[in-house]
């Protein structure tokens, strides 16, 4: 049951894709950054301690953020969002807590839009 849509991409009943995964993947691993990255310097600032941990955990929510930005970029220009849109989700990964938020709303918003479960196949 796949259904052409503008664009030339396709939606896929009950499949999720490698680019969804990806950014849920993504939304998650951010989050988990970031609210460690925010503890580890609480640890340092606050008692002198962790500036290693800082430095490590800092570097791989970096490169986390850069991945989930790009692809949360891809998924929006593969669904049609407006700019607006695709900047709230990408800025979700900065403020802690907030990508598991946001990732919750996209997941609802994707199942609310088909009518199902289905998802967007990429």
């Amino acid at each position: 049951m796949i259904d052409p849509v503008p664009g030339g991409y396709a939606r896929s009943v009950n499949k999720s894709t490698p680019l969804l995964t990806a950014y849920r993947v993504l939304a998650y691993v951010t989050g988990v950054g970031l609210i460690l990255l925010c503890a580890s310097c609480i640890a340092w600032y606050g008692f002198g301690t962790a500036q290693v941990a800082v430095a490590v955990v800092g570097t791989i929510h970096g490169w986390a953020f850069m991945a989930y930005a790009v692809v949360a970029f891809t998924l929006g220009n593969k669904l049609g969002w407006p700019l607006g849109r695709m900047a709230w989700v990408i800025l979700a990964g900065t403020i802690p807590t907030c990508s598991f938020i946001v990732e919750r709303r996209v997941m609802a918003d994707l199942r609310a839009e088909q009518g199902t479960e289905s998802l967007v196949s990429a």
